[in-house]
């Protein structure tokens, strides 16, 4: 199985801490060894990094990890090969334009016989999260004819979650650089660090991080991972069928 990072802030943020603690489990203290991406949200534009290399070896990863990039929403993965090759193609996070803006994905698990109908989006690799992703945005671009407001387009994003989980296991994450939605088909966990912040210690790497010298007191910063990356906080671990849409940092919906 992969692992997934995600991050909402209502003040741009790095994710350098969290993106080493995940870094680790890419090789050295995981076995997802097939590849890693981050995406990082700035304004309508979208930073995207990736490499089909274990991140724990991966010198493009290192380049991230000592480059503090800012940014309201964030995406990341990385990825134990379980449907197509290990390859730059089958890299998470997958990006397209829907509506004018940057639509940003990446998924946890894998899908059993996933034969989505055609449409205008296709995949370019060869696994069944990015033809899901393609699936779910052809649902939407089909469904309404511009942007729309998250609650509008919910009901059809859960649905299709819903769908895909019951041919395997689909945990997402999936953003616009606008809101980030996140959805638990088996494992998801999250934690929102506000005032008063305190020390941070990761579970992989040997680091500590104070927040309350890193941030002021209105920062909002939510973080999302397959498992948790601190061991001295208290992380929310999501229910199987559990969605939530943040947005700035705050939970907006959930069911």
């Amino acid at each position: 199985m992969c692992e997934l990072l995600g991050m909402s802030a209502n003040v741009p943020t790095d994710i350098v801490f969290s993106f080493t603690g995940l870094m680790q489990r890419g090789g050295r203290t995981g076995p997802h060894r097939d590849g890693w991406g981050i995406g990082f949200y700035e304004g309508r534009g979208l930073r995207l990094f990736q490499d089909p290399q274990a991140s724990a070896d991966s010198e493009v990863a290192r380049l991230v990890q000592t480059y503090p990039i800012k940014s309201t929403a964030v995406i990341g993965h990385i990825r134990q090969a379980n449907v197509g090759a290990v390859s730059l193609a089958n890299t998470h996070p997958f990006v397209r334009e829907l509506w004018g803006r940057n639509w940003c994905f990446a998924h946890n698990g894998q899908l059993k016989g996933f034969t989505p109908a055609s449409g205008f989006y296709q995949p370019v690799g060869d696994t069944d999260s990015e033809a899901a992703f393609c699936d779910l945005l052809n649902r939407l671009r089909s469904r309404f004819d511009s942007a729309v407001e998250p609650d509008a387009i919910l009901p059809v994003l859960v649905a299709a979650c819903e769908e895909y989980r019951a041919l395997g296991v689909f945990n997402c994450l999936l953003s616009n650089g606008d809101w980030l939605f996140s959805y638990c088909s088996t494992k998801l966990a999250h934690i929102t660090r506000r005032a008063p912040f305190g020390p941070a210690t990761l579970k992989d790497a040997d680091l500590t991080v104070d927040f309350h010298a890193e941030t002021t007191p209105d920062d909002v910063v939510s973080v999302i991972a397959t498992e948790p990356l601190t061991d001295n906080e208290n992380w929310q671990l999501y229910q199987p069928g559990e969605w939530i849409l943040w947005r700035d940092g705050e939970v907006v919906a959930q069911g």
